[in-house]
């Protein structure tokens, strides 16, 4: 059956595993570290990279791979690498081509955690990454390039600002740069947006948000395009001979598959950022309704910030499908099917007003996390964002009074009540 002819809701469904007969319907779990052989030879190649094959479960397990496989076939790329989260995802991409010396682009309105991995962690690793203002130009984008520079990265949605990126814009500085454009697809999900079609190279998960969508499981995964030429001279690495392979030259053995076989045989086999075949089991059963469940967030989410744009306990409602955002206009371009499930909001009393309201809700609970069926709320400022300093958290599109909802797949009316409920009583504290 050939999976790439269907419409994407088949995809979430059907995915790319086929059962023999006799063979399990459902994906099993392969809670295996280990494979037997009948020949040293066969071991052999699997270490040489000249045979198919699972050698161990850091490195791919069965399970594993029939995640990726189906995760790569809604992205429309040509393969993918599951990890044990979004940071290592993250991290991942960018150590896989940067070395110490190397310069990163990165729009500054990213989740606040990446923009840490980043601002710290990579630089310590001798990473250099410059952050600009994904509504600049261009050209003053383009400023902010060096000779030295690998990559540009970016949100589909930022996350908690809820800005619409600039695919038309960073495609094309990357490809004046000739460097990857490297998106982070997990708010929006690939039925909701496609960043292969809209000119990124490679493109990042939290498998954790809505690809579970139950609040089970941690995990992340990268997804490779095959759509960019490594051998720019720019990227020695996937060119020239890997002695920890026997002088493997990447581009050259795995064409356009260059860039995901190195993730995997190498950064994955070094770090060990391994995903568990238990932890892709569900991302697979979570992928089975992600059309469905995607739907329901983005129609509830509109319908609560519709309702909190009116109501008097409310300074501000920021969701990119309301038709006065200022991101109406890129998310009709870019997410025409809806624009996710997170929206913000900004509350009467500011910060102290912010921080209570969670102590007065009672159908959504205060979590830090996001893309549950479940409706949640989080004030960034005082949680997520606190290591960041106030410049950075406006930056980053935190400011002190925003609220941020995770708007489930309850009922919407139960969910409008208990915001309306929650917000009244904060209102009688001020």
């Amino acid at each position: 059956m050939e999976k790439k002819k269907y419409q994407i809701e088949t995809q979430c469904v059907q995915g790319t595993y086929q059962p023999g007969s006799g063979e399990p319907r459902v994906l099993p779990i392969v809670q295996s570290t280990t494979y037997k052989y009948e020949d040293s030879d066969v071991v052999a190649g699997l270490f040489d990279l000249t045979v198919d094959g699972h050698m161990y479960s850091r490195i791919s397990n069965p399970t594993v791979s029939e995640l990726e496989g189906k995760i790569a076939l809604l992205e429309g790329g040509i393969g993918a690498l599951a990890v044990s989260s979004g940071q290592s995802a993250s991290m991942l991409s960018i150590l896989n081509i940067c070395r110490e010396g190397d310069h990163v682009i990165s729009s500054s309105t990213i989740y606040g955690g990446t923009f840490n991995l980043f601002n710290v962690s990579l630089r310590k690793l001798g990473i250099d990454v410059t952050f600009v203002n994904p509504e600049d130009s261009d050209e003053e984008i383009l400023k902010a390039a060096k000779p030295n520079t690998k990559a540009i990265f970016g949100e589909t949605i930022g996350n908690p600002g809820l800005s619409i990126l600039d695919f038309e814009k960073f495609a094309k500085v990357a490809k004046k740069l000739d460097v990857p454009f490297i998106v982070d697809n997990t708010i929006a999900t690939p039925y909701l947006c496609k960043p292969f079609e809209l000119g990124a190279n490679i493109i990042i998960h939290s498998t954790t948000k809505y690809t579970d969508g139950h609040a089970t499981s941690v995990g992340g995964v990268i997804i490779d395009g095959g759509n960019f030429d490594w051998d720019n001279d720019k990227f020695p690495e996937l060119v020239e001979p890997d002695e920890s392979y026997h002088g493997i030259r990447y581009v050259e053995q795995f064409k356009e598959s260059a860039y995901i076989v190195k993730a995997r045989v190498q950064l994955l086999r070094d770090f060990g950022s391994a995903m568990s075949p238990f932890n892709a089991f569900l991302f697979n059963l979570g992928l089975e309704t992600l059309h469905l469940r995607m739907e329901r967030h983005s129609e509830n989410a509109l319908r609560l910030a519709e309702f909190l744009q009116n109501h008097g306990s409310v300074n501000w409602v920021n969701y990119p499908m309301l038709s006065n955002s200022k991101e109406y206009k890129r998310a009709q371009k870019y997410l025409p099917k809806g624009a996710s499930g997170i929206l913000t909001f900004g509350i009467k009393g500011g910060a102290e007003s912010g921080k209570k309201l969670a102590k007065y809700l009672k159908l959504t609970s205060l979590v830090v996390h996001l893309g549950d069926a479940r409706t949640s709320v989080l004030h960034p400022a005082s949680t997520t964002h606190r290591q960041l300093s106030e410049a950075e958290q406006i930056a980053s599109g935190v400011a002190p009074d925003l609220v941020r909802v995770s708007v489930g797949i309850e009922n919407i009316q139960d969910i409008i009540e208990d915001f309306d409920q929650a917000l009244k009583a904060v209102a009688k504290t001020i």
